[in-house]
This record gives structure tokens, sequence and C-alpha cells, in this order.
């Protein structure tokens, strides 16, 4: 109850210092829908009150790639089999980490390589734990952040212009309702337009070898 009272205060607060604080715990395993830290962040930018909707964007990013640095930094240090038994123990559980979600965010990962890292940011289903397997993969550090950046940064700027835009047709008691509406259909988007994006670039890689 402490820590669901801590988040409830952050987001009655909302700064960039608790945008960033709250977007770091979203991207660690520790579960957070982005959904109603940045579209909150971006009604209020957009009402005038103290924010900007470009420092939101940019706060926000820093704080996903802080948490993604946490998960993808411990799944390096500990490896695979400490992961998972975490994953398998009562605080995982109590984070809604399971071992099912780490095997399919390993096999999306294992499909789709070093992209997936930037496609796995903008799908609900993956983007916090699409660390995880970066790092028990050993990935390249600096190509890490680069495709966490571009990824979480193009997810916050899309949740950060639909709470904008909301902020001049929604009233604050439903702006989360209609956010998580939109975020689902994003969600169903990028996921076709990722497959579609991994199935051309098979077929350029195969193209180029023959």
């Amino acid at each position: 109850m402490e820590s669901v009272a801590f988040i409830q205060w952050c987001l009655d607060n909302l700064n960039y210092w608790t945008i960033t604080l709250l977007m770091a715990i979203e991207s660690s395993f520790i579960p957070l829908p982005s959904e109603i830290i940045v579209p909150p962040a971006a009604y209020k930018a957009a009402a005038g009150n103290e924010l900007n909707i470009y420092l939101v964007v940019f706060f926000a990013t820093v704080g996903a790639n802080i948490g993604a640095y946490i998960n993808y930094s411990l799944a390096k240090l500990v490896g695979r089999p400490i992961i998972y038994k975490l994953a398998n123990s009562r605080f995982g559980h109590m984070c809604l980490l399971t071992q099912g979600k780490l095997e399919h965010a390993e096999a999306y990962f294992d499909q789709h390589g070093a992209m997936s890292t930037f496609i796995g940011r903008l799908i609900p289903a993956v983007r916090h734990l699409i660390s995880i397997p970066a790092g028990l993969a050993r990935m390249k550090l600096s190509t890490f952040l680069l495709y966490t950046t571009l990824g979480a940064g193009l997810w916050n700027s899309i949740l950060a212009a639909i709470g904008y835009y909301l902020e001049s047709v929604v009233p604050e008691d439903q702006l989360l309702n209609k956010v998580t509406e939109y975020s689902h259909e994003l969600g169903y988007i990028f996921i076709a337009a990722g497959a579609l994006l991994v199935a051309y670039l098979v077929y350029k890689s195969s193209k180029k070898s023959k």
C-alpha cells in the first residue's frame, strides 16, 4: 500500500524529477504503465501548468533509459539461471514477472535480433522486459542505448501527443481510459509494422547473400 501511495503522490505532483523517476520504474521489471505517466504530464503541459511538452518527452526518455539500463546490467551481471530464478520467486510474482513472460521476451529478441530492442519498446507486452534478453545476449552497450533511446523516445512522443491533444477535448477524469484505449490500438499497429520491417530486412539480407 505504501508503494501505491508513493506512486499516487508522484502523479499528483508531476514534475520533471517525478516523471524521470516513474519512467525509470516503468522500464525496470516493476510493472507501472507509461500510459499513466506521460499523457497526464503532457495534459498538464497543454494546460500551461509549469511543464513543457518537449521536456516531458526528454525526461520521460531519460527515465526509460535508466530503467532499461538497470534491467540490461542486471541480466548481464547475474546471467540466465538467476534471472529465471528471480522470475519464479515470490518477489518476481509480486512484480508480475513470470518465466513465461521472460521466455516470450527472449524468443522475441532471438527472432528479431538487435532491432527488437527498438521495436520492443513500442509493444506493451514486452516493452519493460526487452532489455533483459539484450543483457543476457551481451549486446554492445552503445547499440543497446541507441535502440532503446530511439524506441522509448518515439513511444513517449506518441503518448505525449495523445495527452496534449486530449487536454482540449477530454475531461481529466476520462484521460487514462482514453489513453489506454489509444495505446492498445497503437500497440497492434506497431506489432504489424515491426513484423513487416523484420520481413523486409530478412528479404534484403537473403537477396544480398545470393
